[in-house]
């Protein structure tokens, strides 16, 4: 199976981003097959066609498929709303929140901008396929949600007083976007607790890497915190591990806590800079046809390396961890990963409007299969919810010893560093 790398997304990281105008910069949508009329019955049969085609699942959720055509292009559409509505309708037969249309307004403002702009709260969102319930994969780091303290594994029960009940993530995102300045109150259900957070939209240049030197009892150390895998991630992370590099540390710890993944490519682009062998990630169509991607002798450093993962580290994030792991490349410390396993294609239809069609799954480089399982770390350290709410009032923070999570990575760190040592005076001798 031939992927094309730079038009293929993750789970919900890039298509559940709401209230933002991005999805993941740099996702490339494939070119638009324009009607050539105004009959709302060609959109309906281009959406199923496609579907048809592409669809992950062969069996379309034990729905007959072909039926389902016939059924939906008997009808009368008197105009695109109405079209539009029957099309939803059609989708949730296949009961997969990550596979969606968009109207042409939604599809706009799913915009891709290079330069890392967002508008918006900054809430990453997904739909539980049994429950329907709305459910916050993160909060994107510096944005309006994450400084109101939303938090992974939130349930949005409201949204300005309007229920959630029975709303999909399309009138989620309709309701939660809008002007810059303006303010939003979501509801938001935590340990069966109601919470109510008023945010007021913003727009926030985000940069997917942070990078620091720190200093620990064995030298220096470079510790790497990656908020998101965007177009220009990648980059971003080559320039942070070739500077501390030039600084000569001992290790690294890199922090992929809360973050819910994005671009394909640039989770293996990354993983390529910290691994020289082995193979990266695996993606199945329904077909069984399997695209595998392999290291190629291009990492950029071999010194030891913990990665940091919890509840908000999803897609990308867990494709990249996943193969550290697998690799035994990398030490994982923290929490459970999300659990987000599956590929989207996002392309235009219609005249205007979008669809995201989730086309594959994807597996770590042991096989494993990482939808709804996660990635579970290799030392295990939870963080109690004050301390939670410590980091976050407290940004300075994150990534220091106040930093439970982080204290512990570094202390295991420390203890690789020491046997590398050791194994290399030993080899010496």
């Amino acid at each position: 199976m031939v992927i094309a790398k730079r038009g293929l997304i993750l789970g919900a990281t890039a298509l559940m981003l709401t209230g933002v105008t991005v999805i993941g910069a740099g996702i490339h949508l494939s070119s638009q097959a324009s009607l050539n009329n105004n009959d709302p019955k060609e959109l309906i049969d281009q959406v199923w066609q496609i579907i048809d085609k592409t669809y992950v699942d062969g069996t379309f959720n034990q729905v007959d498929w072909k039926a389902t055509r016939t059924e939906y292009l008997s009808k009368t559409y008197t105009d695109d709303e109405a079209a539009y509505d029957a099309i939803r309708e059609m989708l949730e037969k296949l009961g997969d929140p990550y596979t969606r249309f968009m109207a042409p307004e939604e599809f706009k403002n799913m915009q891709i901008d290079t330069s890392g702009e967002l508008t918006g709260v900054g809430i990453q969102l997904t739909q539980d396929q049994d429950t329907k319930k709305l459910v916050v994969i993160s909060p994107i780091e510096d944005t309006p949600a994450f400084d109101a303290g939303i938090q992974p594994k939130d349930i949005i029960v409201e949204i300005d007083g309007q229920s959630t009940e029975g709303m999909d993530i399309n009138q989620a995102v309709s309701l939660i976007r809008g002007p810059i300045g303006s303010e939003i109150t979501l509801t938001i259900k935590r340990d069966n607790k109601e919470i109510q957070f008023p945010i007021v939209r913003a727009k926030v240049e985000i940069h997917p890497v942070k990078y620091s030197l720190k200093e620990s009892s064995l030298g220096k150390v470079g510790y790497i915190r990656l908020n998101q895998f965007s177009a220009n991630a990648a980059g971003e992370m080559r320039e942070a591990i070739s500077e501390l590099e030039v600084e000569d540390v001992s290790g690294y710890i890199l922090d992929l806590r809360s973050n819910p993944g994005g671009l394909l490519y640039a989770s293996v682009e990354i993983a390529q800079m910290w691994l020289d062998s082995g193979y990266i990630v695996s993606t199945v169509n329904r077909n069984g046809v399997t695209d595998r991607q392999k290291a190629s002798n291009r990492s950029l450093t071999d010194k030891a390396l913990v990665v940091m993962v919890d509840g908000g580290s999803a897609s990308a994030s867990e494709i990249l961890s996943g193969a550290l792991q697998d690799n035994e490349r990398a030490t994982l410390v923290g929490m459970k990963t999300f659990g987000k396993g599956l590929v989207q294609s996002v392309r235009g239809v219609g005249n205007g409007a979008g669809l995201a069609v989730t086309i594959a799954k994807y597996f770590t480089p042991s096989g494993r299969d990482i939808n709804h399982e996660g990635i579970k770390p290799d030392v295990e350290i939870s963080l109690t919810d004050a301390e939670k709410e410590t980091l976050r009032t407290n940004r300075d923070r994150i990534g220091t010893i106040d930093d439970p999570q982080y204290a512990k990575a570094l202390d295991i760190l420390n203890q690789e560093i020491a046997a590398l040592k050791n194994k290399k005076a030993q080899s010496t001798q």
